[in-house]
């Protein structure tokens, strides 16, 4: 999908924070202030926009796993759809510390997920007790709250696409010492440094993260 700065203007991209939250490394990317809201340069977005998506798509060809993180109300439905969109592994609810940075335990947590679903699709709760089919029943329902989007990713991915890199700096610390690249969303009160893709952006406004992860 190419964007143009038309799309970025009508998703309301270029609204940042109000100027008292600002982070003064945001400020080669702010064009300037109206009503005490910074407005982000959208000349600046649209190219680094382009760049992040000739990255994905040479990620792409090369069959490499995206994680897409985004956990706050505004990017959730956006980063669950787009990222089962395209085969990609995502975090939608809450990030768990070690997610990355401990694999190898949260790859048994993901066996174990397994396991219960399989359980569940071949009828095995309805032949045991109560108590033990909704104890079971409550440990797939948390499993696959907090994995179902990893579930089939397999191992480390390869590159981690973050809305709200502040909301989310365990994700972006934890892929910083596992040398796992970072596409991110930084908004004007988001520090920029350790991101090594950025999308200045707003990323409060579901419109605007939907077209980001489009």
């Amino acid at each position: 999908m190419q964007v143009s700065m038309r799309d970025l203007l009508e998703a309301g991209a270029h609204f940042g924070h109000r100027t008292r939250f600002w982070n003064p490394k945001m400020a080669p990317y702010i064009f300037g202030a109206r009503n005490k809201i910074h407005i982000i340069n959208l000349e600046q977005t649209l190219p680094m926009l382009k760049d992040v998506s000739n990255y994905v798509g040479r990620l792409a060809a090369n069959k490499a796993k995206i994680l897409f993180v985004g956990t706050k109300r505004a990017a959730q439905t956006s980063i669950r759809e787009h990222a089962a969109r395209c085969g990609m592994p995502y975090v939608d609810h809450r990030w768990l510390g070690g997610m990355l940075t401990n694999y190898k335990t949260v790859r048994q947590s993901i066996i174990r997920l397994k396991e219960l679903k399989a359980l569940r699709d071949r009828g095995a709760f309805a032949g045991m007790i109560k108590k033990e089919a909704l104890m079971l029943t409550r440990e797939l329902e948390k499993l696959e709250q907090g994995l179902g989007g990893i579930e089939d990713m397999g191992g480390l991915p390869d590159a981690l696409f973050i809305v709200d890199v502040g909301f989310e700096n365990i994700a972006v610390e934890e892929a910083r010492k596992l040398k796992i690249p970072v596409i991110g969303i930084v908004d004007t009160n988001n520090n920029p440094d350790n991101i090594d893709y950025i999308i200045p952006g707003n990323d409060d406004s579901p419109r605007a993260v939907a077209l980001y992860a489009n």
